[in-house]
């Protein structure tokens, strides 16, 4: 038996799929949430119930809830776009009205910063990154690149919109306490 027919014989394991970068976002971002979330409600001693208190949304700044409303629209414009049928007049309509939500989210943000009171946090990364995103994904459909259209915009959505809303939602942050009382 020489070296070929063994190297021949071996048995290849099956290739694990490629994952997109959505995935990957989704993937890392909802464990981490997930441990901040319960390590602080641990410390808390306490568990959450689900409450709608506008209070504190409604004493905030007027960036915050510039921004809140926008970030919510945008919310609600891309699930609609997520699940409806593409490339129509009513999709390119929406599109350009989620663009416009998602540039007043992504902007706004630059007005608010309580996490580091007068400085900037990591979070407006993001903020920049959509900044530059959006034009990006405008220029692909503009070219009639559907793929890299559907990849930045979807990306977009999951990294400004699901991942961004999720940490909001941390416990201790002002939309915990509109929606959650401890």
């Amino acid at each position: 038996m020489s070296l070929t027919d063994v190297s021949s014989q071996t048995r290849r394991l099956p290739r694990l799929p490629k994952l997109s970068r959505t995935a990957w976002t989704l993937g890392v971002a909802v464990p981490i949430y997930g441990a901040i979330s319960a390590l602080t409600l641990m410390d808390a001693g306490s568990l959450p119930r689900f409450r709608f208190d506008p209070q504190p949304l409604i004493e905030s700044g007027i960036a915050i809830q510039v921004h809140v409303a926008a970030a919510l629209t945008t919310l609600a414009i891309g699930i609609y776009l997520m699940m409806a049928p593409k490339g129509f007049t009513l999709h390119r309509t929406f599109g350009w009205a989620w663009v416009i939500s998602m540039a007043m989210t992504a902007g706004s943000s630059f007005f608010i910063m309580t996490l580091f009171q007068n400085f900037w946090s990591p979070i407006h990364a993001l903020s920049a990154w959509t900044m530059i995103g959006l034009p990006v994904g405008i220029a692909a459909i503009r070219r009639r690149n559907i793929k890299k259209h559907r990849e930045e915009m979807t990306n977009m959505f999951v990294g400004g919109m699901v991942v961004a809303g999720l940490f909001t939602l941390l416990p201790g942050r002002m939309m915990w306490h509109v929606f959650f009382a401890i």
